[in-house]
């Protein structure tokens, strides 16, 4: 089985032993911890830096905002960041996109990403 659909499995089981287990998050402790995303992104709208803004990430469509140069892999990548796709995502992100530019290894521990993903949906 690849990284990619062991992880995506990972993150099947996780949804449906815990239901919507980022609703239990906290989003102080997911500011905190999203601390580590700041070096290559920024949680304002409109303000990128070699990442996207994250501003919005939830609900917005990948590879969408205008004018910043997305990886082909992340521009191919062609779907809505929802909860779901952003737990799988944090888990391993070259695993979900393989080819993307973005080097951070991922979060291994659940509670840490529900705690950022339960941040990431207060930037509105």
């Amino acid at each position: 089985m690849t990284m990619r659909r062991i992880g995506i499995a990972v993150a099947a089981a996780a949804y449906l032993t815990h239901g919507s287990a980022w609703a239990a998050g906290d989003p102080e402790a997911g500011k905190a911890i999203a601390r580590k995303c700041m070096a290559c992104h920024s949680f304002e709208a409109g303000v990128n830096k070699v990442g996207p803004s994250l501003f919005g990430i939830v609900g917005r469509h990948s590879g969408s905002i205008a004018g910043f140069e997305y990886s082909p892999a992340m521009k191919g990548f062609d779907k809505t960041w929802d909860e779901a796709l952003l737990n799988t995502y944090l888990i391993e992100p070259r695993a979900t996109v393989p080819g993307t530019k973005m080097i951070f290894p991922g979060l291994k521990e659940e509670k840490d990403r529900q705690d950022v993903i339960a941040f990431l949906s207060t930037l509105k």
